[in-house]
């Protein structure tokens, strides 16, 4: 969990940095990310541990004694395979429960904090426009002492106005109050100039302008507009990946029950495209089409000629129209499918990859951090890779929801069958013997033994 938490960080880095998010913000998202990758975390630590127990019982010859006391490989795996069973269960309720809500949470606090503004910080000779209404610039300030050189304030609080009040200083000092509402900032030696509003309803427009020289102000500019805020979890409630099981289901229902009303559409307009027009009963009636078309002269044929093509072009534009909205959201329907699946891949990965890292950890009799690591990576990896392509192949609709999200699955079972075969039956999977063993069977049946 810890390796893939950094890697969240290191991706969403950019987004977090320089906007002054409180520490509880922060560890709040990383909670709710955590249960967003429960689905690769999970798998691999049961991948491990499973390699790494068993191995090391194995290899510490205490799978040997059970066994020859006449205790079966199953009875000795008995509890961790119940104990299995109890977490894949309980994946289950966690990727139709919680995962759902995590989403949310997350979706929902990762936008608050993309459309969080920038924290104040002024830097030299560019103008911050963070809070709302002001635009300062300076071009100096000391980190030690918050004092600022040559301050430009555009004020434009009052939209209507524009940019109108200008206030500029020799130099300034700037602080927070202490519950951070505030800005307090005291100018010395500057000048403030405002344009006011025309005066009267003369033919000559009058635009009185005040100027007034200062040696010290002070400004209080109210900082609500940097505040963290929360966005509305409605914005992201109607996702499917903010959805039970249930709620998936009902989803589905109505947007099949759409996609078969706009097919409807499709076959309505296409036979209608057909057919000739309601209003041309004479031709309809002669039988003749051909026979009518030659009887109008040469005008009134190119007028229907042309007639004729505009109105199939129109019917033919209608129909993509329609088709581009069945395809799209039979897309739509493909995604909730794929989260529909996705509530039970997790659960059965639990299952398969036991049954994979337990035999073989058997079976090559290593526990330890060393070489059972390395061959849990490596099957992960393998099925990592299978279950994002399919997933991807899903998603742009090259094969079926449901085979592209179990493929990983489908593929990763037969091989826990045949390594749990092989542990029963205390196969050797890795020794070299047995691959010398192998390999001289092959050279016998190609009639190619060595030394002939």
């Amino acid at each position: 969990m810890f390796i893939f938490e950094m890697q969240f960080v290191w991706v969403y880095l950019d987004d977090l940095m320089g906007r002054g998010l409180e520490l509880m913000v922060i560890i709040k998202l990383l909670v709710y990310a955590s249960a967003r990758i429960v689905n690769m975390a999970l798998p691999l630590a049961i991948l491990m541990s499973s390699i790494m127990t068993m191995g090391a019982l194995s290899e510490n010859n205490e799978l040997t004694a059970m066994k020859s006391a006449g205790v079966p490989l199953f009875n000795i795996m008995r509890p961790l395979i119940i104990f299995h069973i109890v977490l894949s269960i309980g994946a289950f309720l966690f990727a139709n429960n919680v995962w759902p809500i995590a989403n949310l949470k997350f979706r929902t606090l990762l936008y608050s904090i993309v459309q969080h503004k920038p924290a104040l910080n002024l830097t030299d000779g560019v103008f911050y426009n963070g809070i709302e209404g002001i635009s300062i610039r300076v071009q100096s300030k000391s980190k030690q002492t918050n004092e600022l050189n040559d301050v430009l304030i555009y004020d434009h609080r009052d939209s209507r106005r524009g940019n109108r009040t200008v206030i500029r200083a020799r130099r300034g000092v700037m602080e927070q109050t202490d519950d951070k509402g505030f800005l307090i900032m005291t100018l010395y030696d500057g000048y403030s100039y405002d344009e006011q509003d025309e005066l009267g309803k003369r033919k000559e427009k009058i635009f009185p302008f005040i100027s007034n020289h200062f040696e010290s102000t002070v400004l209080r500019l109210d900082l609500s507009s940097l505040a963290f805020k929360d966005n509305n979890e409605d914005i992201f409630r109607n996702s499917y990946e903010m959805m039970t099981i249930r709620q998936i289901d009902h989803a589905v229902d109505s947007m099949r029950l759409r996609i078969d009303s706009v097919k409807l559409q499709i076959a309505a307009s296409s036979i209608r495209m057909l057919h000739l027009p309601d209003s041309n009963h004479t031709v309809a009636q002669s039988g003749n089409p051909e026979w009518f078309f030659d009887q109008l002269s040469a005008g009134d044929q190119l007028k229907a000629v042309t007639a004729a093509r505009e109105s199939g072009r129109r019917s033919k534009d209608s129909i993509d129209k329609i088709e581009e909205e069945a395809l799209t959201r039979e897309r739509f329907l493909s995604r909730h499918l794929i989260e529909w699946h996705r509530k039970f891949i997790l659960s059965a990965a639990c299952l398969v990859l036991f049954f994979i890292g337990a035999p073989l950890g058997a079976i090559i009799r290593k526990g330890g951090l060393g070489f059972p690591t390395v061959i849990a990576l490596l099957l992960f990896i393998i099925y990592q890779l299978l279950t994002t392509a399919g997933e991807r192949m899903a998603k742009t609709m090259i094969i079926e929801p449901a085979l592209g999200m179990w493929l990983s699955t489908a593929f990763m079972l037969p091989l826990s069958i045949w390594l749990t075969y092989k542990a029963t039956k205390e196969a050797a999977l890795v020794e070299r013997d047995t691959y010398i063993a192998a390999l001289n069977r092959v050279l016998v049946f190609l009639k190619l033994r060595p030394g002939k």
